[in-house]
């Protein structure tokens, strides 16, 4: 069969190597100059630093199966997401772990003083959060929040955490513990070529395509047998019904010959400063020595037409566009929409390859005239 995928990244590398090795002839149009997607990284030519474009990318998983698919095509280092925070003049590790709290309340807790100290501090006047800042309180108590995830939150989303769901902070642990490793997953690292390698690798089939900086138009479909389509959702039907809400994010590089601040991530909490982060890319390679440094300030901000959307927003306006956006799909036949922005939701890399590997097995198993618009329901 002659299958269309629309975007080189992961997603599309991973659905489309599956399809080729099933001997289907998979063809790619991807409207960048490069593979990888938001994950695609380039040496700087001013230090050698290996740098993630569209900014830091780490891989986590639990899951086996997506851990030895990914080191078939890549050499795999061991990597721990160590992150930093820089509020109220002093500089504390993240997520909130007990060196955070000790520090930050100037006291030498043990696991189970802090676990009982930070109950104390809690409202346990909440005893069903509805909203980021519920969840907060009632989580961390009211100084650490303040410190930690109020300023914070406000630059990343634009939006007053009351007015974010509780979900999005239950993803943030909190540790009684030293442990200042950012993920708990069995499986760590980064690609030791780079995140744009890997995916070279994926797409080195004879019965792979790729055609870059190509504009998909929905006529390309017309000679294909099926066709996987992941850019936005809304983009697919030229917006017609109106853009899905997302936030973006805007890049202030600068170098330094040295080390600017000894880390990879350093967080600034306070609403204050206008960026959220800066990141120190070659601290992503530690295996690697560079004399010179390539950093980015990070400032989010609403997502206009033509910008490269990050992260969907999925409020009560967004989730009621995405359900007329998700008829309209259902009612196009020849089309599966998957990935991040085919879906519309937030994925991290390990679940993108997960759900790319399992339609491709839908596709192998049910045949074209069976696949569903969503793999994945959006809803």
């Amino acid at each position: 069969m002659e299958i269309l995928l629309v975007g080189a990244g992961l997603s599309g590398a991973v659905t489309a190597r599956g399809l080729a090795e099933a001997g289907h002839r998979a063809r790619i149009v991807e409207s960048r100059d490069h593979v990888a997607g938001n994950c695609h990284t380039e040496r700087d030519p001013e230090t050698g630093v290996m740098v993630h474009v569209y900014g830091p990318h780490i891989f986590h998983t639990d899951d086996t199966g997506v851990w030895d698919y990914v080191t078939r095509f890549a050499r795999f280092r061991p990597y721990k997401n160590r992150v930093k925070a820089t509020t109220r003049g002093e500089v504390f590790s993240l997520p909130v772990n007990l060196h955070t709290i000790n520090q930050f309340y100037r006291k030498t807790l043990r696991p189970d003083e802090a676990r009982a100290f930070i109950e104390e501090q809690a409202d346990t006047s909440i005893t069903d959060p509805q909203s980021f800042e519920e969840q907060a309180l009632r989580f961390v108590g009211p100084d650490l929040y303040e410190a930690f995830f109020k300023g914070y939150t406000l630059k990343q989303w634009g939006l007053h955490p009351r007015e974010l769901p509780a979900s999005i902070l239950k993803r943030l642990p909190v540790r009684f513990s030293y442990d200042d490793n950012y993920f708990a997953h069995a499986h760590q690292g980064m690609p030791e070529e780079g995140y744009t390698a890997l995916v070279e690798k994926i797409l080195d089939h004879p019965g792979i395509s790729v055609e870059l900086n190509t504009r998909f138009s929905r006529d390309m479909g017309a000679g294909a047998d099926h066709v996987f389509y992941s850019g936005p959702l809304d983009g697919y039907f030229d917006y017609q019904l109106g853009h899905l809400g997302y936030r973006t994010l805007d890049f202030e590089r600068f170098t330094y010959q040295g080390d600017w601040q000894g880390c990879a991530v350093m967080n600034y909490g306070e609403e204050d400063v206008p960026f959220t982060r800066i990141t120190e890319h070659k601290h992503f390679a530690p295996w690697e020595e560079h004399a010179g440094s390539v950093l980015y300030r990070e400032y989010s901000r609403a997502c206009a037409p033509g910008d490269i959307p990050y992260y969907p927003i999925r409020q009560l306006r967004e989730k009621a566009l995405l359900a007329d956006y998700v008829a309209l799909a259902e009612r196009t036949s020849g089309v599966t929409f998957l990935g991040r922005l085919g879906t519309y939701r937030y994925l991290d890399m390990d679940v993108t390859i997960r759900e790319a590997l399992n339609v491709v097995e839908m596709f192998n198993t049910r045949g074209a005239d069976a696949m569903p618009a969503f793999a994945v329901p959006p809803l």
